[in-house]
């Protein structure tokens, strides 16, 4: 059953039987995701020297954690999940970092990765579209797309996807309305307040204004993603 820990209103919910579930929130906003990576980080923290308990994956909001039932009781992993919420609560309260998980794990201090894109043309079909529609120059479009600094809020839809906020509010369209079948691999797209990197040849429906020649999913690297949720990432107009 669900419950809702009186700390920094979290709410955790059973995720099958072998999996919790911690909420933290109902949107996509900054303050929240760094939340959510502070609590994967000192959950994995933990799980290095707690055996049953295993790698959490954070999303926009929450935190899945998995456990082993037949090694660790449920009880005992929402008891792990109160206390690295509560040292995070309290650290913040305090205003004293070093009680909170590592804080390497918050967002503005992790090294930038730089993405070089070529804006436009064969490898960037939508941005002519996307400046008629926000009312700005292709310029304009690319120089606000490259000035923002973003976050990956979390990686998925396929392997190595990153989701990146916030983007410019000036730059925020909905999703084309007919997605297309095939999106080569390194495309840079924006739908929203996001933006992202197709990993593979897929299909999608976010509007493609640029593409890079980084792989940023490989499965013989280690780690097989490039951006990692929590990451700092710049694109740069190659």
């Amino acid at each position: 059953m669900a419950e809702r820990i009186g700390i920094g209103r979290a709410r955790v919910e059973p995720f099958g039987d072998a999996a919790l579930l911690v909420v933290l929130g109902e949107r996509v906003d900054p303050a929240v995701n760094d939340r959510v990576h502070r609590l994967a980080f000192g959950l994995d923290v933990r799980a290095a020297r707690l055996p049953g308990l295993g790698a959490t994956v954070p999303a926009y909001a929450s935190v899945l954690v998995p456990f082993d039932p037949s090694v660790l009781a449920e009880a005992a992993v929402r008891g792990v999940i109160a206390d690295v919420l509560r040292a995070d609560v309290g650290a913040g309260a305090a205003k004293q970092p070093a009680a909170a998980p590592e804080p390497a794990t918050t967002a503005d201090i992790r090294p930038v990765t730089h993405v070089p894109v070529r804006y436009g043309g064969a490898d960037g079909p939508d941005l002519a579209e996307v400046a008629v529609r926000t009312g700005l120059s292709e310029d304009d479009v690319v120089r606000l797309h490259a000035g923002a600094e973003y976050r990956v809020f979390c990686v998925g839809f396929v392997p190595g996807f990153p989701y990146l906020g916030m983007l410019p509010e000036e730059l925020a369209l909905p999703r084309r309305s007919t997605p297309r079948l095939h999106v080569p691999a390194g495309s840079v797209a924006i739908a929203g307040r996001q933006t992202g990197i197709y990993p593979s040849d897929t299909p999608g429906g976010w509007h493609v204004i640029g593409r890079t020649d980084l792989s940023v999913w490989d499965p013989n690297r280690d780690p097989p993603a490039l951006l990692e949720p929590g990451a700092r990432v710049r694109f740069v107009p190659a």
